[in-house]
């Protein structure tokens, strides 16, 4: 019998790849699967793709429901995280995949998504410099947002080298559909959305304080846009050099030893294809021949390292597992 893991939220896009991970983790087992709207439906209605869980059905989202479990993960809707976070045992860790937690200033939270900040968590990006051992000694994770992932990722290290200036950061993201949630949406229809490419939230996205914080940027011009795919995303980030370093050698040298934030060959640039089912993060950098500024492009998929794997790589570390245990580093093709 292997650990229970509970997960709230388990009828959505995050959720239901959160179910795909756990079925196939050698240390942990399913414990309540729990939704909203969808409570008492079978878990396959949604979820075809898990004949495993044929015989589950959702379970109305309560603290009771969660709490026999030794590992919680909350893939609720901002906002909803924090109040039933405040009602589970102490013991019982937690992984929320929502804001609610990630923000450190409370007045960022509530300029950024409004409402009662619900308090600070330990942030759940292990690859940032001592981020690993923090997460490892804590109960209560937030995990990161799919667009602040690629971003940090590809950023972090720049800032931290001196190389670039944190204020002066352009970022120019696309995102699969998925990234959006489950709920019906008119501008989502595959109507709406197949052969269209369209920025939205422009300079008032709410991952900015979230970058920030974590990146080291002090100033941050962020455009989204939504792509006409089911999943992944691919940012762009191009900064102002303060120094002569290489780029694509100091995210080398950040990532020697990271299993899953891969520095791709030369001339070899990121794919969110190749990223697909995965908790990798692909990288690649170089300086633009007219301007001078350096250019980093990452990939990773939105639903993998950017959500439910991140969470799982988190929750490991909480439960003293194999960090990679459960996760895959290659991606799916075609």
């Amino acid at each position: 019998m292997g650990m229970r893991a509970a997960v709230a939220g388990a009828s959505g896009y995050a959720g239901g790849e959160l179910l795909r991970l756990l079925l196939q983790h050698p240390d942990l087992e399913l414990g309540a699967l729990c939704a909203g709207a969808s409570a008492g439906a079978p878990v396959t209605d949604l979820h075809p793709h898990l004949p495993q869980l044929a015989d589950r059905v959702f379970a109305a989202t309560t603290a009771e429901a969660l709490a026999d479990a030794e590992v919680v993960f909350l893939a609720l809707p901002h906002g909803e995280s924090g109040a039933l976070a405040a009602q589970l045992p102490a013991a019982v860790k937690v992984v929320d995949l929502g804001a609610d937690h990630r923000l450190a200033d409370a007045a960022a939270w509530q300029r950024w998504y409004g409402g009662k900040h619900a308090g600070t968590w330990t942030y759940g990006l292990p690859e940032l410099p001592g981020q690993r051992a923090l997460i490892a000694q804590s109960t209560r994770v937030a995990n990161t947002g799919c667009y602040a992932a690629a971003t940090i990722l590809a950023l972090a290290p720049l800032v931290a080298a001196g190389l670039a200036d944190p204020a002066d950061v352009v970022v120019v993201a696309a995102s699969g559909t998925s990234g959006a949630g489950r709920s019906a949406k008119a501008h989502l229809l595959g109507t709406e959305v197949m052969g269209d490419l369209s920025p939205y939230k422009v300079g008032s996205h709410q991952h900015v304080p979230e970058i920030k914080q974590a990146s080291g940027a002090t100033s941050l011009s962020f455009t989204p846009m939504l792509a006409p795919m089911p999943r992944g995303i691919l940012a762009t980030v191009t900064v102002r050099p303060l120094s002569g370093q290489d780029p694509r050698e100091v995210l080398a040298q950040a990532y020697a030893d990271e299993p899953f934030v891969h520095v791709l060959p030369e001339g070899r640039w990121p794919h969110t294809a190749a990223t697909l089912g995965s908790n990798s993060c692909h990288l690649q950098a170089t300086v633009d021949q007219d301007s001078g500024r350096v250019v980093v492009v990452s990939a990773l998929d939105n639903l993998g390292k950017g959500a439910a794997a991140q969470a799982l790589q988190n929750a490991n570390l909480l439960l003293g597992l194999p960090e990679a245990a459960g996760l895959s580093v290659a991606g799916m093709a075609p």
